[in-house]
């Protein structure tokens, strides 16, 4: 009888074997790179003691690195990203994907539980904030900055958007009226700018320059009445060299680091940079002190994005505090302002607080309940 048989199993069993021993290997070496890095380190140093172990907290730091630090894991990711967009058109559970590569927030389409008393909360909070500002003769001024998917609906493409939504910027505005508040509507100068070619990224959700320009030229048309020093002149120079736009729905859905073959094209811009002008017949010296701004604007990632800050000094003709933030949300940069030393030691005359149209329905986060107590309190 011929041992051939036995021969082709045994090799298959040592291939079998070293392909096992190959696996655990590579599977040591992720976990040991992961534990090893600097994330999963600063991650791991908290709980790298007695009592962390003993309540499980070190377990769960471990858990926490290996799910999100291995070395692979932005492959796999980009794999994913891309098998997704190419295959199904998707952009995973946090983006849709419209025509003409254009890519949304799939938080700007989907409806909230109990959005309109979120709405009238929040709507009541901006009222008892203005009100406490005007005892101090402090101007606010709400700017509302519609969604992506409102100003681009035409690029949607069949994505699909709730009612809610639908609805959701006019009944925030109605909410703000109903409580004597009348805020500064950038649809308008938008739609305009999108019909021009284009408001906003098609691969972030966040509004391009031309988009931020518009928004801060209504935003200083909406408060030409307030009495400000308007003298100033700011000079806008755009960077020579073309590069490519934030793209964070790109990052959301790993498709960040993968051929612009496999994923739309990343947006691409001429950078801007908005500058004081330089006065040669100041005649100020170093030691002078210049006056504080009497302009603050409080906000979200619109504000830190595409050189709006910049742009507002522009049209404004005045010096702006930004103390927006990204991630803000509704009001997390302007808990942050008003409880600072910024406010406390040069109140400004005029608050500019930008407010982003998808995060008014959402539920009412404990920091946002505290922060409109706080004013309520004031009253």
């Amino acid at each position: 009888m011929s041992d051939a048989p036995w021969k082709n199993a045994h090799r298959a069993a040592v291939l079998q074997g070293a392909a096992a021993a190959a696996l655990l290997a590579l599977g040591a070496w992720q976990g040991v790179a992961a534990i090893a890095s600097p994330q999963g380190q600063q991650r791991l140093r908290p709980a790298l003691n007695l009592e962390a172990f003993l309540s499980g907290r070190m377990t769960g730091a471990v858990n926490h690195v290996m799910a999100h630090e291995l070395p692979a894991d932005p492959l796999l990711r980009a794999a994913g990203g891309v098998f997704r967009y190419n295959l199904f058109h998707s952009g995973g559970p946090a983006v849709r994907v419209g025509c003409a590569e254009t890519l949304f927030l799939a938080e700007e389409l989907r409806p909230w539980p109990e959005a309109d008393l979120a709405m009238g909360a929040r709507a009541e909070g901006v009222r008892r904030l203005r009100d406490a500002l005007g005892a101090r003769n402090i101007a606010l001024a709400v700017a509302i900055v519609p969604d992506k998917a409102r100003v681009e609906a035409a690029k949607l493409c069949g994505a699909p958007r709730s009612a809610q939504a639908e609805a959701r910027h006019d009944a925030f505005v109605a909410a703000l009226r109903g409580q004597g508040v009348e805020p500064v509507v950038l649809l308008p100068a938008l739609l305009a700018v999108e019909a021009r070619g284009g408001a906003y990224w098609r691969t972030d959700t966040h509004w391009n320059q031309e988009g931020a320009r518009a928004a801060a030229e209504a935003i200083a048309a909406a408060t030409e009445a307030i009495p400000l020093a308007r003298g100033e002149d700011w000079r806008t120079a755009a960077a020579p060299q073309e590069t490519d736009g934030p793209g964070d729905l790109l990052r959301i859905t790993s498709l960040d680091r993968v051929p612009d073959a496999l994923r739309p094209r990343p947006d691409r811009q001429h950078a801007e940079r908005t500058e004081k002008a330089e006065d040669a017949s100041d005649g100020g010296g170093l030691l002078d002190e210049a006056p504080s701004p009497e302009v603050a604007l409080v906000g979200s990632s619109y504000s830190v994005n595409a050189n709006f800050h910049g742009a507002l000094q522009a049209a404004m003709r005045s010096a702006v505090v930004n103390a927006a933030t990204a991630g803000g949300g509704f009001a997390g940069s302007a808990a942050t302002y008003f409880s600072g030393e910024t406010f406390r030691q040069a109140p400004p005359k005029l608050v500019i607080w930008e407010i982003p149209e998808r995060v008014v329905a959402q539920p009412l986060t404990p920091a946002e309940q505290e922060f409109l107590r706080q004013w309520e309190a004031r009253r």
